[in-house]
């Protein structure tokens, strides 16, 4: 049954005057909650497994366990190891209070749980509003989330975009948001009605830069890898690839190799994720129609004897797009799919300007030798900067995860959710002379003629 906005707000209610009531938690509570988090995973992978992938329509149960399930016990493990030291500051790390967290689709336990671990280590309870495009798992998420903690610690909530929208609205003390561009501006301008503070992860198209001098087979294959995974329903998946003219055949070459070695087939494949609706697959194919139709060289992967795409399985095989023009719908909006536009270029210059010209990613991927690395580092902005590789900053707990520009505001994982999700409240207690005081007190004509003396040249 689908909550109101006045149910929603007695939610949040209930939830603020628990969090004050109980006062602030002790480095015990905090763990407590993050290993209880990790148990609830840890005790239900093969259910939740499950659900996502009848939700996807399929899912590779390997992704779901690497992406979903280990990489986020790992990020709250690391937040319960590390939460006592974090807390132990001259500053202190006060916590905000009430955290409302809207999750996609895409990855429906990290990017749900994933924030909690910043959120739990600071100390906060929390109010989650998991995607209605992965039903399955979210009333399964829901259920579970209801064994292994109490009503004050935190609560889901089921529901459409209506429900997103009165949620987005609420006035929490903190609000994370993943999601389109386009939604996070309606978050955002929903939230400032509150005055509340977002973390936006919103994506964008995360460029590849191949250099001239690079090893053109590793670049494929590993670009190819992180572009197949959830069949490049990653926010931080390759978007297009920039590329001199000499490299591109090569490249096209090395990636139907990786298909050929790692995906033989593709419709009846377990390790091929479909996609998540029927609305996302149809935007998809007329993508590539679109392309196709303003002068784009289509290349299909699919295996053979297999057709590009089947709307029954949802699956779509990688397609390697050819003669890209700005005209091109493929190259205006996020693709979030196994569709990779080449774009080509004649000195690396020409790829750090189109960069620059477009709205800044998420991520941002070079690959090529010590030489250009810092430069490429230095005249662009990104969200995260791999070189050499895709994605694996994602999953390294120390470094901060956002975005920068319209791909998002704000950064979490590891300490940076800790501070994220905490207030730095500067506590000072003054001395019994109260010196520091005195300086401000009248008169002030003696204290006006030494302030003056400092201003003689």
């Amino acid at each position: 049954m689908k909550q109101t906005k006045q149910e929603l707000q007695s939610i949040l209610s209930g939830l603020k005057s628990s969090h004050l009531k109980l006062g602030v938690t002790d480095a015990a509570v905090r763990h407590d909650r993050l290993l209880r988090a990790v148990k609830l995973l840890n005790e239900n992978h093969v259910q939740l497994s499950a659900a996502i992938s009848a939700d996807f329509g399929h899912r590779s149960g390997y992704q779901s366990l690497l992406a979903d399930i280990a990489s986020t016990i790992s990020a709250l493990k690391f937040a319960a190891e590390h939460v006592e030291q974090w807390m132990q500051t001259w500053i202190e790390q006060q916590p905000l209070g009430v955290v409302g967290i809207i999750s996609p689709w895409n990855f429906p336990l990290n990017l749900a749980f994933g924030p909690l671990a910043g959120v739990f280590a600071a100390g906060n309870t929390a109010m989650l509003k998991p995607s209605e495009l992965t039903p399955t798992t979210s009333l399964l998420l829901a259920e579970l989330v209801t064994q292994y903690f109490e009503p004050h610690e935190l609560v889901v909530v089921l529901g459409d975009a209506e429900v997103g929208q009165a949620f987005s609205a609420l006035p929490f003390d903190h609000l994370v948001f993943t999601g389109s561009t386009a939604i996070g501006k309606q978050v955002m301008r929903a939230a400032a009605e509150n005055l509340v503070p977002v973390t936006l992860e919103l994506g964008g198209k995360s460029p590849v830069v191949i250099a001239a001098d690079a090893n053109i087979q590793v670049a494929a294959e590993r670009t190819m890898t992180v572009k197949t995974f959830n069949a490049g329903q990653i926010c931080v998946s390759p978007d297009y690839i920039l590329l001199p003219q000499a490299a591109a055949s090569d490249f096209v070459t090395a990636t139907r190799r990786f298909m050929a070695e790692n995906f033989p087939a593709i419709q009846q494949n377990d390790d091929y994720t479909s996609i998540i609706s029927q609305r996302h697959f149809e935007r998809l194919v007329a993508l590539i129609y679109d392309a196709k139709e303003k002068g784009a060289e289509i290349i299909s992967l699919a295996p053979a004897g297999e057709p590009d795409f089947d709307a029954i399985t949802r699956k779509i095989a990688p397609h390697i797009i050819l003669n890209v023009t700005e005209d091109m719908l493929v190259m205006q909006e996020e693709i979030f799919g196994p569709l990779l536009p080449i774009k080509i270029y004649q000195q690396i210059d020409e790829a750090v300007t189109y960069i620059n010209a477009h709205p800044r990613p998420l991520a941002a991927y070079y690959f090529g030798n010590d030489s250009k690395q810092h430069s490429f580092s230095m005249s662009t902005t990104s969200g995260a900067l791999v070189i050499n590789d895709l994605m694996t900053h994602a999953s390294i707990d120390t470094l901060p995860f956002g975005g920068v520009g319209a791909s998002g505001i704000g950064a979490y994982h590891g300490i940076h959710g800790f501070r994220r999700f905490s207030h730095a409240k500067p506590v000072v207690v003054q001395s019994e002379d109260g010196a520091s005081n005195l300086r401000l007190r009248a008169p002030y004509q003696q204290k006006h003629a030494m302030l003056k003396s400092l201003f003689i040249a």
